[in-house]
């Protein structure tokens, strides 16, 4: 059973940066698709940004690109790794519970921001952003 752990979240004003992190075993970064996805209250849970395997590609969700990053860390001692979101420019709409997601289902080359299609088979336990002034 693949355990990912979300971190970084927290209480952040307009226009200000997160950076949150999804640890994971080291070698999921290129066996695994990793994806992150968010789920504000009353709302669907939507797609973020993901990674392919091995970061041969990566994609956004038009609602965040130019301000979203995905990357993958690895340890020096390559033990873990994270899948990391860079969020910048922040606006009180980015405000959700964000979850990391693993898949061994997608194609390697591809990745898939649809969240409720069963695409992902784990899923950490997600980590809340809130962005207010």
């Amino acid at each position: 059973q693949l355990q990912l752990v979300e971190s970084g979240g927290g209480l952040v004003q307009p226009g200000g940066s997160l950076r949150l992190s999804c640890a994971a075993p080291e070698n999921t970064l290129d066996y695994y698709t990793i994806g992150w996805f968010r789920q504000a209250p009353g709302k669907e849970r939507e797609g973020v940004s993901c990674r392919s395997r091995f970061g041969i590609r990566t994609k956004s969700a038009d609602s965040v690109k130019g301000r979203f990053t995905i990357s993958a860390q690895r340890t020096a001692q390559k033990i873990n790794g994270t899948v990391d979101l860079q969020l910048n420019s922040l606006t009180p709409e980015d405000t959700a519970v964000y979850y990391c997601a693993a898949s061994r289902i997608l194609h390697p080359g591809i990745c898939s921001l649809e969240a409720d299609k069963g695409l992902y088979e784990y899923w950490g336990q997600g980590t809340q952003v809130t962005v207010s002034s």
